[in-house]
């Protein structure tokens, strides 16, 4: 994978399968400490130690569809070949976090990626999850949760054009003040 963005959607991809209603995005950037760190935390079905201590062997996947399972494996290397790390807890009936942290200047660490367009394609694509997003550089920070918005809309789909462009606008602005755009 290209960018970071893309590991943000294949473990979002993860959470919904795992049967998450409730998913979080967390991205620091933090210049002074030189880390970048990403956290995403759903309430799926969670899963069995067994499985978190075998989770980053790319020849174990819970997908039908093929044998492996590449997503965070590789996601863990590119965090440690950059001065980072990697950590998934879970439980079964509670959810799972995942977290990771890159060093923010290394040389390889691969692009953030487009956050506006990976949040609307979240946010659209499976607008039954609450979704929250937060995003933080230094000392600002962008914070959208979607309830408040879906209870306005009061009915309205989510994927009328208007309401699209809206959220789009949410949260371009909100990256652009963050220099994130």
């Amino acid at each position: 994978m290209r960018e970071l963005t893309l590991h943000i959607l294949d473990i979002a991809n993860n959470s919904i399968s795992a049967g998450a209603d409730k998913i979080s995005i967390t991205i620091i950037e933090n210049r002074n400490d030189d880390t970048l760190t990403i956290e995403i935390l759903d309430n799926g079905r969670g899963m069995s130690p067994e499985m978190v201590a075998r989770v980053t062997d790319p020849f174990v996947t819970s997908r039908t569809e093929r044998k492996v399972g590449l997503g965070i494996p590789l996601l863990k290397f590119a965090a440690e070949s950059c001065n980072g790390w990697f950590e998934i807890t879970s439980e079964l009936g509670k959810g799972t976090q995942v977290r990771v942290q890159f060093q923010l200047s290394h040389i390889d660490r691969m692009p953030l990626g487009d956050l506006a367009d990976t949040f609307l394609t979240l946010e659209l694509g499976t607008p039954d999850v609450n979704w929250i997003f937060r995003v933080k550089r230094d000392d600002q920070e962008f914070y959208f949760d979607d309830v408040e918005l879906k209870n306005e809309l009061e009915g309205i789909e989510i994927t009328q054009p208007d309401v699209i462009r809206f959220i789009r606008s949410i949260f371009e602005d909100g990256l652009e003040e963050l220099q994130l755009i």
